[in-house]
């Protein structure tokens, strides 16, 4: 395991090994791996939406040498699997790919499963300072840290569970591991992100912009745009993330390497992606296997030459 603070250096042989916690029931050291890839110590870290988390995807995604697998549980009903499915992706990478989970709205509940799971959470639609500040204490062990959240006493046993730092109980390890990203989805939450990490920014570890809902909320169609009042509002987002000196995260899927360049978490791949793909196959085949006549003698005979009816 390698040294706090050192991580780093070991990425280029090990990738989020590097990160990984004595036990792959924890959660990696996530905050360090966003923190370096944002000082530029590592790339970007890039990552596989799971859009359709069940425990065989889990498997196939942890093989694909993503940093980290983004598990949308806001948008599916994965329910209990969400345990199987994050221990798949930390497990079957060997601690090569970080899960991440999206959790279903601001819900206390949801938001500790996810973490006991052993993943690192990411939280949409923060519009304002309270939702912030609920979200940081859902996440967070003990007052001192502003935190509500409950400690499992059978997922992870003070006093014999092991720790990255033996000097601090597995509770203030644990928050020192697992991340947390917020989603700014609306032009209330970009002009209330300033307040938002004024007030609870060191909890907080990147901010991603849902410009699909940012969009939605201003009346504007599509994932981008040029319009001016978009525009002003992603300049204001960026400007509000410099001041804070906080990482930036979003979606590169299209090849415009550019939505990504400022971005130190960047979901690059997904399988709903893949399945999209396959409406051109499906359309080339149609294309190719006409109606065929079924009285003809020779439709079998064919086949056989190419060997595709064996």
């Amino acid at each position: 395991m390698a040294a706090v603070g050192s991580e780093h250096k070991e990425v280029s042989v090990r990738g989020m090994q590097a990160y990984r916690a004595p036990s792959l029931l924890q959660p990696h050291r996530a905050r360090q791996a966003l923190r370096d890839a944002y000082e530029g110590k590592i790339g970007p870290l890039l990552g596989f939406y799971l859009a359709f988390p069940t425990v065989p995807t889990a498997r196939i995604a942890a093989q694909l040498g993503a940093d980290f697998v983004w598990v949308d549980w806001e948008h599916s009903s994965c329910g209990l699997t969400l345990c199987q499915v994050v221990h798949a992706i930390q497990n079957v990478s060997e601690g090569r790919s970080m899960a991440f989970v999206r959790v279903p709205g601001h819900d206390h509940a949801n938001i500790g499963f996810a973490l006991d799971a052993g993943a690192s959470v990411v939280v949409p639609q923060v519009d304002t300072v309270e939702q912030a500040e609920h979200v940081v204490s859902a996440t967070k062990f003990g007052a001192v840290r502003k935190g509500s959240r409950s400690a499992p006493p059978a997922r992870w046993l003070a006093g014999s569970s092991v720790t990255i730092d033996s000097s601090r109980s597995i509770w203030e390890n644990v928050n020192n591991q697992a991340a947390l990203i917020i989603q700014i989805e609306s032009e209330i939450g970009i002009k209330n992100l300033d307040a938002i990490l004024t007030l609870v920014g060191d909890q907080i570890d990147a901010v991603w912009i849902g410009t699909l809902d940012l969009r939605v909320s201003m009346g504007l169609d599509g994932l981008w745009g040029e319009e001016p009042e978009f525009q002003s509002a992603i300049r204001l987002y960026e400007e509000t993330l410099r001041k804070h000196d906080k990482p930036n995260s979003g979606g590169c899927f299209t090849g415009n390497w550019s939505l990504g360049s400022n971005k130190s978490f960047v979901v690059v791949a997904g399988d709903w992606l893949g399945l999209l793909g396959q409406r051109d196959n499906i359309q080339t085949a149609r294309e190719n296997l006409p109606a065929s006549d079924k009285r003809s003698k020779n439709r079998f005979a064919k086949g056989n030459e190419n060997g595709t009816n064996l």
